[in-house]
């Protein structure tokens, strides 16, 4: 016949009761966390990838239509000048 030690067990179940408890307060402070975080994220003023992709590709055609415009503003100053003899 075999015996069991009382004390072993109660402290056998007070660890696995303390695992437990340890558990559930790592899964409690890590979903206050993560409200802490999207809270703070929401007050700020971050634009979404969507939006940068939006206004990058609008800052590209800017750019690409004013080196056209410059382009033409250099070829007009350039027959401009062609055309109109140096005053001296």
């Amino acid at each position: 016949m075999q015996t069991r030690n009382k004390i072993f067990d109660d402290i056998g179940q007070m660890m696995t009761n303390a695992m437990g408890v340890a558990q559930g307060a790592k899964t409690e402070a890590e979903t206050a966390m993560k409200g802490w975080m999207d809270r703070w994220l929401a007050e700020r003023d971050f634009v979404t990838r969507e939006e940068f992709d939006a206004v990058r590709a609008m800052a590209q055609k800017a750019r690409e239509e004013n080196e056209a415009l410059k382009a033409r503003l250099d070829a007009m100053d350039a027959s401009g000048k062609a055309a109109k003899p140096k005053k001296s």
